[in-house]
């Protein structure tokens, strides 16, 4: 479903489609000037409309979701569009999966995660994720869990801590950001996929792999998107512990 990281192509045909390989500074994600209070969720979604499901009441240990302001830091993100980081002409002349072996292996040691899917898989997420925004994942850490919150306004998905977001609200910064490119959609049925771990102190990058594989794994199997539904829409009938049993994650 979801191609995994490869570096089964040459630096050949590498180079031949990313001219920038081997600049960092060409595909960094995050701007490391400080800004006052932007909201984040402001510059990232220009629209926002749903309302974040805000009723806990049978959650015991992870409370209520707060909106409390703070004055912080931390650099607005700015996705950089797909042809700033790969050659887009000698791109079309590649076959789908030579483009995916190529994303995966540009992407390997950089701090960054790469996949990739079919579009009608992607289409599948979109459709899921619009009326579906939100939701919570355990991520299982030695001999016990951090729980990761999860929101997604298609081409992009944020995942940050809850204890931050409860904290912070929509003014909390994501650990970790995904963006969807579709350029190739249509004319290879492949979208790349892209992750960027904005603070590498909260997440490594075998979890931050993992919560990308997991976090479009609810949304993409009809079982487990269940689960999904019942967050977003009926918040008071949600439990917790189904998805740590989903996970095979033990109820703490």
């Amino acid at each position: 479903m979801i191609r995994s990281l490869s570096s089964r192509i040459s630096k050949r045909i590498l180079s031949s489609v990313i001219p920038c390989y081997g600049n960092a500074s060409c595909f960094s994600m995050v701007l490391r000037q400080p800004y006052r209070s932007s909201t984040l969720w402001q510059i990232f979604y220009k629209s926002q409309r749903n309302t974040i499901p805000c009723d806990f009441l049978k959650w015991g240990s992870l409370g209520s979701i707060r909106t409390s302001k703070f004055a912080s830091g931390f650099s607005p993100l700015k996705p950089k569009p797909l042809d700033s980081i790969i050659d887009m002409e000698r791109a079309k002349n590649k076959s789908a999966e030579e483009l995916a072996d190529v994303w995966d292996d540009y992407h390997l040691g950089r701090g960054h995660i790469a996949a990739s899917m079919k579009a009608k898989l992607y289409k599948l997420f979109e459709q899921r994720s619009s009326s579906c925004r939100y939701f919570v994942i355990p991520l299982w850490r030695g001999s016990g869990y951090t729980t990761m919150f999860v929101q997604v306004q298609a081409p992009h998905m944020l995942i940050t801590g809850l204890e931050d977001y409860k904290a912070r609200g929509t003014q909390a910064s994501p650990y970790f950001t995904v963006s969807y490119y579709t350029e190739f959609a249509e004319s290879k049925d492949l979208v790349l996929v892209r992750g960027d771990i904005v603070f590498t102190s909260k997440l490594t990058d075998s979890e931050a792999k993992w919560l990308l594989d997991t976090a479009q794994s609810f949304y993409l199997n009809d079982v487990r998107y269940k689960l999904v539904e019942c967050f977003n829409r009926e918040t008071r009938e949600f439990e917790f512990k189904d998805v740590l049993q989903t996970l095979e994650m033990p109820i703490l």
